[in-house]
């Protein structure tokens, strides 16, 4: 199998993993936006953000390094099975004490001490994840297949037993099991890899050293992440705005995943070239990379701006139509984070350069909190999407910078032109498209057909509004890329071409 196809295949593995992960619930969203409110949502988002602190410290850089060393050791079946058993019982250990220190300042007798006694089995389920070893073999149809069925009965549990708002908890308790499940079923794919080799001499703590330097940018990174949910539950009273952020934050995250689940297939892929010597690879998958981003990341900002009107009441029900701002600040997050993804993730961490790493997503974080703490006491939840864009903007200002000797930045940018044109043509005429169905005459059209939807009126004028905007959107998005000569285009109409050539003979 060529390294090309590998990764293709991986890319689209771990895509379809991470967006199981997060549009499995997203499809519970709209049901449960009705059924436990905001507010429900709002106490599940802030307690969740807390858990995920201990669970980030008791991890510490662990799947990190450890999918990077894996990589390093992938055809030494002795070293890779020496790394997995020191770096797992490291990790045992570690999750052990964060579930102390969890167990005596938040289960007891903090407020909303059910769903923290809950959230004590996302603990035990970050001990028993594994899911950074088969990443590291670059084995990520194992991570996708695990999760199928287990995800999708917790799916259906949902919609089963939680009926009302009072069902907090057992929604909280559906979501827990299913992580434990699904990272406890991993454990049957081990053996294949590890088996016959006996392995001497452990020595957990040598990983110290550099498990400590990749849990400094890591922690820094994902405290990032949830920094804005748990700033928003300490400052702001109304726990609907911490519910209204993360209604908004669920959708930007899904399409994010899209954008960046190449950089998870990559890092192995970096290391072992990195490894190799190979600096003319580098330069070749990074400019791959950058391309990607740029192909997937205009259209998909552009286009859930001119939706996002329509989607939300769709999608979340009455009550909020807040979302419908947050999704538009919080947008541009997608290019943002997409190209930090690609000059940190795929580089600066497989290539051994944690320190710019760690410097960069920590300003990031210190950036971010001051500006919360500005912005969530003026402005609640748009604040915290305001702050969460521009601290983002530094973050990749810096990595640019610490870059900048390594390759031609102007060169990079330069590979964006053809998709933020492309994109701005195609949201130009999305919103037209919108402006056109709002016309007298053709809303009346559309309203003399819904009527035969009795109450579900409005909604069904929503989906044509989202579909007719979806379609011109498309159309629009690759016909002004044909214009402009896009080699993606082209070699994926000539992949179709020589299909047909081959079913004709």
């Amino acid at each position: 199998m060529s390294a090309k196809k590998s990764i293709a295949k991986n890319y689209i593995y771990n895509m379809v993993y991470q967006v199981l992960i997060l549009i499995l619930p997203l499809i519970t969203t709209p049901y449960l936006s009705r059924v436990l409110g905001a507010e429900g949502i709002g106490i599940y988002g802030y307690t969740y953000s807390i858990v995920t602190y201990f669970i980030l410290f008791g991890s510490l850089g662990v799947a990190l390094y450890g999918q990077r060393e894996i990589a390093y050791a992938q055809e030494n079946i002795e070293i890779r099975k020496k790394v997995f058993i020191e770096v797992n019982i490291f990790r045992f250990i570690t999750i052990a004490i964060a579930s102390l220190f969890y167990y005596f300042f938040f289960i007891c007798g903090a407020e909303y001490q059910i769903y923290y006694q809950i959230l004590l089995l996302e603990l035990i389920a970050a001990a028993f994840d594994i899911s950074w070893f088969f990443q590291g073999m670059e084995e990520f149809k194992r991570t996708v297949t695990r999760n199928v069925l287990v995800r999708i009965c917790s799916v259906t549990l949902v919609f089963i037993l939680v009926k009302n708002s009072e069902d907090l908890a057992k929604f909280t308790l559906i979501y827990s099991l299913a992580d434990l499940i699904g990272n406890l079923s991993l454990w049957l794919y081990l053996p294949k890899y590890l088996r016959g080799v006996k392995v001497k001499n452990i020595n957990v703590l040598k990983h110290l050293p550099q498990i400590v330097l990749l849990f400094i940018p890591q922690i820094a990174n994902q405290i990032y992440k949830i920094l804005d949910t748990t700033m928003i539950g300490s400052l702001v009273s109304n726990k609907a705005e911490t519910g209204y952020y993360e209604q908004g934050q669920k959708v930007i995250r899904l399409l994010l995943t899209i954008v960046t689940s190449l950089g998870v297939v990559m890092i192995p892929r970096m290391a072992s070239t990195f490894a190799s010597g190979d600096k003319k690879k580098i330069n070749e998958y990074m400019r791959i990379s950058f391309k990607f981003v740029f192909f997937l990341a205009f259209p998909i900002m552009f286009g859930i701006i001119s939706i996002s009107e329509a989607f939300v009441p769709l999608f979340f029900g009455k009550g909020y139509d807040k979302v419908i701002v947050l999704i538009n600040i919080i947008s541009p997050i997608i290019i943002l984070m997409g190209v930090a993804n690609v000059v940190g993730t795929q580089f600066l961490l497989p290539t051994k350069r944690q320190k710019e790493y760690t410097i960069s997503v920590t300003i990031g974080v210190i950036v971010n909190f001051f500006l919360n703490y500005i912005l969530i006491t003026n402005f609640e939840s748009i604040g915290a999407s305001i702050a969460t864009v521009l601290s983002q903007l530094v973050v990749d200002i810096i990595q640019f910078w610490y870059i900048r000797k390594d390759f031609d930045v102007k060169q990079l940018f330069k590979l964006s032109w053809k998709y933020l044109v492309s994109g701005l043509v195609m949201f130009a005429l999305c919103m037209g498209a919108k402006v056109i169905l709002d016309i007298n005459w053709i809303s009346e059209i559309i309203n003399n057909i819904s009527m035969n939807f009795d109450t579900h009126k409005e909604q069904f004028i929503n989906i044509v509004t989202i579909s007719i905007q979806v379609i011109v959107g498309i159309i629009t998005y690759f016909v002004m890329l044909i214009i402009l000569k896009d080699d993606y285009v082209f070699k994926f109409l000539d992949k179709i071409k020589n299909q047909i050539l081959k079913r004709k003979s």
